[in-house]
């Protein structure tokens, strides 16, 4: 493995954001993220400094991931966020336990399915996190038509859980819940 993978700090807002552009960039873009490389770009340094702070080392609500490479480059991300039970989560839906939601999942194209793992160390990275802060449950949801990243997660120790929510934007495409339970 020739990464480091570690939470973020505040202050690197700026490699956040160049990592959320670089990853709507993506080809699959559109299956993956909720939002446009057009929209992001246009947010001020203002909201990426508070979207780093609001996920970085200490914040107990919520955490950032990276795969960092020797050479410094951010090549992956995954963010974890806690979802208390009772609260509405991204599709309007109430929680119905407390769990972790894994979204924002990244890694850059030259490092998929490479036998360094980038993409496994950052699952394993988020879940022992969630783990260490005592939730039993991680969820995450995946585009139906992303059969990549659902095989991942599935090979990760995910398993469908047979709900599905319709994408927001009303395009009748759906995103499909993927879980893993503490000691699956």
């Amino acid at each position: 493995m020739n990464h480091v993978i570690r939470s973020i700090w505040p202050d690197e807002w700026r490699q956040v954001k160049q990592l959320r552009l670089d990853a709507l960039r993506d080809p699959v873009a559109h299956l993956a993220f909720l939002e446009t490389y057009e929209d992001a770009a246009a947010k001020p340094d203002a909201y990426w400094k508070e979207r780093t702070a609001g996920a970085a080392v200490g914040v107990v609500d919520r955490q950032q991931f990276v795969a960092v490479g020797e050479d410094g480059v951010w090549d992956g991300s995954v963010t974890v966020l806690v979802e208390e039970a009772g609260s509405v989560d991204p599709f309007g839906q109430v929680t119905e336990e407390s769990q972790a939601h894994l979204v924002g999942v990244f890694v850059r194209p030259e490092h998929r399915g490479s036998a360094a793992g980038v993409t496994r160390a950052l699952f394993d990275a988020a879940l022992v996190w969630a783990w260490g802060i005592g939730l039993k449950r991680v969820r995450l949801f995946v585009h139906e038509k992303n059969s990549r990243a659902e095989a991942f997660y599935r090979k990760a120790g995910f398993r469908p859980t047979g709900k599905s929510v319709p994408m927001p934007g009303g395009t009748g495409e759906l995103e499909r819940e993927f879980v893993i339970t503490r000691g699956e």
